[in-house]
């Protein structure tokens, strides 16, 4: 039996359970260290609650990790050894974010074209946790590379799947995880009923068709989040905000320039916050920040992607630039005045789950005899098949002075979008 040092009460999930093992990694400057990284930055201008932070979260998902690794299904295609892994894997897959989590993923795409999963991957491999881990008698490069979903160990799939995929627990934590703390939330999930219902076919995670119900709700509640919490027009006037000012001050702060890991880690939502106060390039978007004076939303239309314009407005930075200076001089005021933000961007939070990814996740029926049935799920939940194409939402913001002028030349510029192009929510 799997030995625990002691628990961590959890306000989502209750008491987890952790051990001698975990505790030592626990303890690591680089986990610690997501104590002072905010899961949500910029939601706490909308919902107050919003300052929970990636620690919670990854010692959610590591619980949960764990959860799904022994449910009657994948614990007999997984070793005590292979769990323990699972668990530690996911309780290190954050350790890359920068400070204000995804909104500093802005920076690493476009001057380093790095992810925060890269950097997740240089933290295990080159950080403190190396020593930590390889005392513990873990493979370093196994342990890097599994915590982001890419350890691609042949037929082994589910295991990377666990930590991502499009009901991986990572998601499955944050769903409901982020409605708790900000109070928005939108139905209930049965995350429990999903994870005893998940089983490996053909090496994939793949859908009890029983879970369907549980499966609907958390899909539902992730696109409700979406537009609610991670896309709140002005969570993201404050995100635009921090990203701006992290751009414009990076040379003087060495945002980008850093050389170790332990140069990173020494970023976080704290020290960046008050670099950036200090910085003269940046230190106006900071006054404002701290007196709410936010940028504010002049134009704003949700589409879906099936159209060559509109896939062009969120797909080429080229174009929504032209696009930008169009509105800019249609308005009559500086171009820097006028930015345009939509949810494919990398400092949105969970782009990836920009509500459903355009695949079949794998579910299946049992049949009285125990058999495994693949099903496709487009044929057997109606709720699926209509909202699995990508909805996306194109925002113009400036500043409050600005807002009447801007508003109406954009919509004059953007309104020729095809009508078929358009929903309504």
């Amino acid at each position: 039996m799997r030995r625990y040092w002691g628990e961590i009460k959890d306000p989502v999930h209750g008491y987890i359970y952790i051990t001698e093992a975990e505790k030592k990694i626990i303890d690591s400057f680089p986990v610690q260290r997501l104590h002072r990284l905010r899961q949500l930055a910029g939601s706490e201008y909308v919902y107050p609650g919003a300052n929970h932070t990636r620690f919670e979260h990854s010692i959610g998902v590591m619980y949960l990790a764990g959860l799904l690794a022994e449910n009657p299904h994948l614990s007999q295609l997984l070793s005590e050894e292979e769990v323990q892994k699972v668990r530690i894997a996911a309780l290190l897959h954050d350790v890359g974010h920068g400070p204000f989590s995804h909104i500093f993923e802005h920076l690493l795409v476009k001057f380093l074209n790095k992810t925060h999963e890269d950097i997740n991957v240089w933290i295990v491999q080159k950080s403190e946790l190396k020593d930590t881990l390889k005392s513990l008698g873990y493979d370093t490069d196994e342990l890097a590379k599994l915590s982001v979903g890419l350890l691609h160990k042949p037929g082994r799939a589910f295991m990377d799947q666990i930590i991502r995929s499009a009901v991986d627990v990572d998601k499955l934590d944050f769903v409901v995880r982020d409605t708790y703390h900000t109070g928005a939330e939108y139905g209930y999930v049965d995350i429990f009923r999903l994870i005893h219902m998940l089983d490996v076919l053909d090496e994939n995670i793949a859908i009890d068709l029983g879970a369907l119900s549980a499966f609907e709700s958390f899909i539902l509640a992730r696109i409700e989040s979406f537009k609610s919490i991670y896309f709140h027009r002005v969570g993201r006037a404050v995100q635009i905000m921090l990203a701006t000012a992290m751009e414009e001050a990076k040379d003087e702060l060495g945002l980008v320039g850093f050389q170790s890991p332990e140069d990173y880690l020494a970023f976080d939502d704290y020290t960046v916050w008050t670099m950036l106060k200090g910085c003269k390039k940046s230190k106006g978007i900071i006054e404002n920040l701290e007196r709410r004076k936010l940028l504010k939303c002049a134009y704003d239309q949700t589409f879906y992607v099936r159209d060559k314009t509109v896939s062009s407005i969120f797909s080429v930075e080229e174009i929504r630039n032209q696009m930008r200076n169009k509105i800019a001089s249609e308005a009559g005021v500086e171009p820097k005045s006028v930015m345009i933000d939509v949810p494919t961007l990398p400092s949105v939070p969970y782009r990836h789950s920009v509500l459903l990814e355009p695949m079949e996740i794998p579910v299946f029926h049992r049949t009285r005899a125990g058999e495994r049935v693949s099903r496709r799920l487009s044929d057997i939940s109606g709720i699926f098949d209509v909202l699995k194409g990508f909805i996306n939402i194109l925002r113009v913001y400036t500043e409050e002075e600005h807002r009447e002028k801007v508003g109406v030349a954009a919509s004059k510029l953007l309104g020729g979008i095809p009508s078929s192009a358009k929903i309504s929510f």
